[in-house]
């Protein structure tokens, strides 16, 4: 195991620069109480290091060090493990970061194997043994530092949030709590490549794979060895459209089924708007160690850096949360209820939105004994009521493009939806008498449904949503389900046409309140595109009504009267790091988001087009980013459907101008999909590399 080091001497004088800034941040008063958190007693150096593997490869870490405290002092380690390029976010660490080092902890961030400034080979796909092998080894192996006192905690956000449900479910002897941010426990459903069971293709998926290719900052060494273990290794896109059903490569790191492995404490953050919330009543309900929640307004976010608004200081409940586990303080966080909820209010629709209006409240856990499931029948006059139709049957031509409002190209069941009219006006639409008074919801709406297709593959969507008076229509909640997956989507079968079947679509979080005056609306269509690929045949789907078995939907519905709320502080403004400035920080998901929209009435071809970019200084130069995205479908021929994305990247160094770009091509028929992808690099207008890969996949009941 190696000792930490600065490898370059020019990264040395960066991190002492801004060690010599950050000292003289002003500590705040050391008058506390014995069971408050940890004070801000510290200020903050960087150091930059390597981790070594068994194998004799090392991982490089960056560890940001509390400073000015006592000789030989020894302090609890929190891990974020990605590979997510830690040099070049330094601005992001170091901002985020300061409040645990203040506070006394040490935090390294970690790059995964073969990723960022890591040495080694790219690891094969997310969350492989490669990877949370390596964590296990690198928990051991910050619990061992003089600097450490044995205690390890681990957090993140997304990916981090990922494998730190992962390793707790591995329960290394060092690892002693985690906080999983926008995460969730299961990879087939929940992720981005199967949504629902329904295949994705995703801005991020195309950008990541640009970003496996490149070798770290700020040297970028393009040489035989980054060609050989990087840029010239089979994108990770390709591993995941080979497996379009659920089955052993989803369950290997899923914690889904291994609740009962996880024996340390665990904390769970989400947003309403982030397509991973789902994983927080499902970890409260069956997780027996420890266990904590909470889920406010924002999307793919840290609470503290939020959007939409309000965000809350995340960080003063994880120093409460690590100083209880890590440091044997009673904080008192434990004798608070388990599960902090935003209750949503109404507003209008998107696409943005600074400010979710609600309020915050206490919940004892998952489930809520008080919540009552509230049926609501859809009716032959397409109204919505609380008994049972008389049977009838009502018929909805699929039309593949519809669904964009519902959940654009990088939605992912969250972010702020538009108003839902255009997508409602090809589906079948029910909705409720207005209401009488405030009705809230909390939890996961359901809806049994009995339906029949006159073609082999057909998918389900369902929505709830809120119609206000002037006729504007919110989304509340929704899923998909790929009906091959009716009987298991572990062993699709085709839909027998003709043949009425029952499905049960349990729909994604959520928490709203209608107000008075509201309608509630039931919406059911077979498309959600671009979110989900359409499947190929043209047909006719067809919802039976009638009966108390006939189709319907369930609302969980909370009474009134629990007023119990958690005080959260304020967001508190961060320190920032010297020498990295955001110049263009592109849309406001970080992916590509819609530029236009345009429908051939005649010949049923809709194209859509999505972009983004951003730009970077460096303290050793600047980088500049671009991703243009073309989805392309058709209601006559929903077979050619088609995803062309072009990436590019660029960084202009002082004697070297180095561009990575990338171009996917992803294409469909009735029977097979079609990928094409090209790497190129090229450095000071030379290509010095490229690669192309091709592939049929075969359609696997998508």
């Amino acid at each position: 195991m190696s000792n930490i080091n600065c490898a370059n001497p020019w990264r040395g004088r960066i991190l002492q620069i801004a060690a010599v800034i950050v000292f003289v941040i002003p500590l705040a008063s050391r008058v506390f109480s014995t069971d408050a958190p940890s004070p801000p007693d510290y200020g903050i150096a960087m150091q930059e290091g390597w981790i070594t593997m068994p194998d004799g490869v090392r991982l490089a870490a960056d560890f940001y060090m509390p400073a000015g405290g006592a000789d030989a002092e020894k302090f609890p380690v929190l891990l974020e493990y990605l590979p997510y390029r830690k040099t070049e976010s330094r601005a992001r660490n170091y901002s985020m970061f300061s409040y645990f080092v203040e506070r006394g902890y040490v935090i390294a961030r970690v790059d995964i194997r073969g990723t960022g400034n890591s040495e080694g080979r790219l690891i094969p796909y997310e969350y492989s043994d490669i990877e949370l092998d390596d964590g296990e080894v690198v928990i051991d192996w910050l619990s061992r530092q003089d600097w450490s006192d044995g205690n390890v905690g681990m957090f993140g956000i997304s990916w981090g949030g990922f494998n730190s449900i992962q390793l707790a479910v591995r329960n290394p002897p060092a690892l002693k709590a985690i906080i999983a941010v926008d995460a969730t426990e299961d990879l087939y459903q929940d992720d981005v490549h199967y949504m629902d069971g329904v295949l994705h293709l995703d801005s991020w998926e195309m950008a990541q794979d640009l970003a496996n290719s490149r070798p770290g900052a700020p040297d970028y060494i393009i040489d035989d060895d980054n060609f050989k273990n990087r840029f010239d290794t089979e994108p990770w896109m390709l591993t995941y459209k080979n497996q379009q059903r659920d089955g052993a490569f989803w369950d290997r790191a899923s914690a889904r089924d291994k609740y009962d492995r996880i024996k340390i404490p665990t904390f769970h953050i989400g947003g309403w708007y982030d397509g991973y919330r789902d994983s927080l009543p499902r970890m409260l309900a069956n997780v027996d160690a420890p266990i904590k929640a909470m889920i406010g307004a924002w999307s793919h976010a840290f609470p503290h850096d939020p959007y939409p608004n309000p965000g809350m200081e995340w960080r003063h409940e994880g120093v409460r949360w690590f100083d209880q586990w890590l440091k044997g303080k009673d904080t008192g966080i434990m004798d608070e209820p388990r599960f902090a909820v935003y209750v949503r209010d109404w507003h209008p629709p998107g696409p943005y939105l600074e400010y979710a209006p609600g309020h915050w409240r206490w919940e004892d856990g998952w489930p809520i004994d008080r919540i009552t499931d509230r049926r609501f029948y859809p009716q032959e006059n397409h109204t919505l009521s609380g008994q049972p139709a008389d049977d009838t049957v009502h018929q909805l031509r699929y039309v593949p493009s519809i669904g964009m409002e519902a959940g654009g190209p990088v939605m992912w069941w969250g972010d702020v939806a538009h108003d839902q009219r255009p997508t409602d006006a090809f589906s079948l639409v029910y909705d409720s008498a207005v209401l009488e008074s405030d009705t809230e919801i909390l939890g996961l709406p359901k809806a049994v449904l009995k339906v029949a297709a006159d073609a082999t593959r057909a998918n389900w969507f369902v929505r709830i949503s809120d119609v206000a008076p002037d006729g504007t229509v919110t989304q509340v909640a929704g899923a998909g389900f790929n009906g091959t997956h009716r009987k298991s989507a572990r062993e699709p079968q085709d839909v027998v046409p003709g043949e009425v079947f029952p499905l049960e679509i349990e729909m994604h979080f959520t928490s709203w309140v209608f107000p008075k005056g509201h309608r509630i609306r039931f919406a059911i269509a077979n498309a959600q595109w671009p979110m989900m690929w359409p499947t190929p045949y043209q047909m006719t789907t067809s919802l039976h009504l009638g009966g108390a078995d006939g189709s319907y939907i369930e609302l969980p519905v909370v009474p009134p009267g629990n007023r119990r709320a958690p005080a959260f502080l304020p967001i508190i403004e961060s320190p920032t790091l010297p020498g990295f400035e955001s110049i263009d920080t592109g849309t406001s998901s970080g992916y590509g988001e819609v530029s236009s929209v345009d429908r051939n009435p005649q010949t049923g071809d809709v194209t859509l087009k999505a972009t983004n970019t951003g730009a970077t200084r460096f303290p050793w130069g600047t980088q500049t980013y671009r991703e243009a995205i073309v989805h392309k479908t058709s209601d006559t021929h929903p077979e050619n459907t088609s995803m062309i994305g072009t990436h590019r990247l660029e960084v202009t160094l002082p004697n070297r101008i180095i561009l990575w770009e990338a171009e996917l091509s992803f294409t469909s028929d009735f029977e097979n999909f079609y990928y094409e992808y090209l790497r190129r690099v090229s450095e000071n207008g030379e290509v010095v590399r490229e690669k192309t890969w091709k592939d049929r996949i075969p359609r696997d009941f998508q």
